[in-house]
């Protein structure tokens, strides 16, 4: 980096920034409230998400770093305004784009984040639609741990999660995830042997 180009970024405005998006890990996702168990933060599920829209992507096609990108910023501006859930929008009003400018300004990233969360917002090319169903395949990964752990109010939410789905690739994941076990990846593993083995070595005198 040149002295010319540091002299050009505005360091502070960017530890600022990177603070404030430090409060998403602080900022509770509030619909679990109203479900009455669960919970998460808003880095907890943006991270999910973008890797869910790397995946879909990988699997339609798309371009998979500009869906995870679209991912990982779609939530950004609640660290300034806190997460909205659909109870809460019904009485009150927040000016997201506002909040994610007014956090990306002197960053030098303001105009790139911005368009990229104009296009989720409009579902605007392929990779946003890919990201959207990534967002809501997050939520679904929830809510059937939640349905699997014996809260049958999950299973009403969970119907209307699936409905607002919009790909093919989207609905196809998520018809399998409501057909697994969140528990299977661990319990029902290639060589279930490595959780059922006791204490002490084993016949090859490893210690476990």
């Amino acid at each position: 980096m040149s002295s010319k180009q540091e002299k050009e970024i505005n360091w502070k405005r960017l530890a600022d920034f990177l603070f404030e998006v430090g409060m998403l890990r602080k900022t509770p996702r509030t619909g679990y409230q109203f479900l009455g168990s669960g919970k998460e933060n808003v880095a907890e599920h943006s991270y999910r998400t973008a890797i869910i829209g790397y995946v879909l992507a990988g699997i339609s096609g798309a371009d998979k770093a500009k869906t995870a990108l679209l991912c990982l910023f779609h939530d950004l501006q609640e660290a300034r305004i806190g997460d909205f859930n659909y109870v809460y929008r019904i009485y009150n009003k927040c000016d997201s784009e506002r909040a994610l400018g007014d956090a990306l300004e002197g960053t030098g990233f303001k105009n790139e984040i911005l368009d990229l969360w104009r296009e989720l917002e409009m579902v605007g090319s392929r990779e946003a639609a890919l990201a959207q169903d990534a967002d809501q395949i997050d939520l679904i990964l929830n809510l059937k741990e939640e349905l699997d752990l014996g809260n049958k109010y999950a299973a009403k939410w969970l119907e209307c999660a699936l409905e607002r789905l919009r790909t093919e690739e989207g609905k196809a994941l998520a018809r399998q995830i409501m057909h697994t076990d969140h528990t299977d990846w661990w319990f029902k593993g290639p060589d279930k042997s490595w959780w059922t083995k006791g204490n002490g070595r084993d016949e090859q005198g490893e210690q476990d």
